[in-house]
């Protein structure tokens, strides 16, 4: 189903569609300013650093729940190789990695999504090809992405460790989790959303197991749309698989918050991230702002891509 009329309405209203020009392909990424970096780069004070990324093996978070997507595959094409004929002499292991790009800890470019046949900033759909790619709006045209990063524990904020599955985070939500860190998000931050989700991930065995990270998720909801475009978030990623809420607030309406985030505001979205680890750090000390390493593979024409970003404290 299309969006209902509140949602356009809601669609037109957060637009940041010719805000950086009519042939702009970045989006929010525009945010991501030197003055950023440098806001970053003065919430270092410990140099404690934290790996947000996943495993990348088969016992990833993909289950075939998602059409099309699947666990990273890693094979090797040569082992201890010698080209002399001696292995006394310079010899090489190779390996290849066969993945969906956006299967893992990854960023979604905003030509991920379309609706109505637009893309951001209203280039055509047809932009995105199985041919060319996304010739427009591609991941390969975010360019770096260091700015300081701040973690909003949505979880933490009402008391929990986890919150229930299907559970729509709102900008009330994530306005109460900013004052339980004393934190002012900025324009050009990245704000990485705590909701303990990935803790299923974390204990699954099995494939079902694995499965209950995907069916029954916290995530973003309708309800934060507006505060996403009204703070100016640079980028925002979560620890659970869908980006936003799921089963959806609406059944009737797949992913409204991909085709809004990503369509209209052209906001940089991440999923997959794992953020316990340094949720629990920021508990601990108090600080909530960090400097976050979390720059894209350039891949040509790519709708995503695989990354493994760093939050320095």
């Amino acid at each position: 189903m299309a969006l209902p009329e509140e949602l356009k309405a809601l669609a037109a209203e957060v637009s940041n569609w010719g805000r950086w020009g009519e042939d702009d392909q970045r989006g929010t990424a525009n945010l991501l300013t030197p003055a950023a970096a440098c806001r970053g780069a003065a919430a270092v004070r410990s140099g404690k650093r934290f790996e947000l990324g996943i495993p990348m093996g088969h016992a990833g978070p993909q289950t075939g729940g998602i059409p099309g997507r699947f666990n990273p595959i890693h094979a090797f094409v040569g082992i201890d190789q010698t080209y002399t004929g001696s292995s006394d002499d310079f010899t090489d292991s190779n390996d290849i990695l066969i993945l969906s790009t956006q299967g893992t800890t990854h960023w979604d470019a905003i030509a991920h999504v379309t609706y109505e046949e637009k893309l951001f900033n209203g280039f055509p759909a047809s932009k995105v090809s199985a041919h060319r790619g996304a010739t427009r709006c591609g991941i390969d045209r975010v360019g770096p992405v260091v700015t300081r990063g701040v973690l909003l524990d949505v979880a933490a904020a009402k008391g929990v460790g986890r919150l229930d599955g299907g559970y729509p985070i709102t900008g009330d939500d994530l306005d109460a989790a900013a004052a339980m860190a004393a934190v002012t998000v900025e324009p050009g931050d990245a704000v990485l959303v705590h909701t303990g989700q990935m803790q299923v991930l974390d204990a699954a065995r099995t494939i079902a197991e694995r499965d209950e990270y995907r069916v029954s998720s916290p995530g973003i909801g309708t309800g934060a749309i507006r505060w996403i475009r009204e703070h100016d978030v640079a980028a925002m990623a979560t620890d659970n698989l869908t980006f936003e809420v799921f089963p959806f607030e609406d059944p009737k309406v797949m992913l409204p918050v991909h085709m809004i985030t990503l369509r209209d505001i052209g906001l940089l979205q991440g999923q997959n991230w794992r953020l316990g680890e340094l949720a629990a750090d920021c508990a601990s000390d108090g600080q909530y702002d960090f400097l976050l390493e979390a720059t894209p593979e350039p891949i040509v024409g790519g709708t995503g891509s695989p990354v493994n970003p760093v939050a320095v404290k």
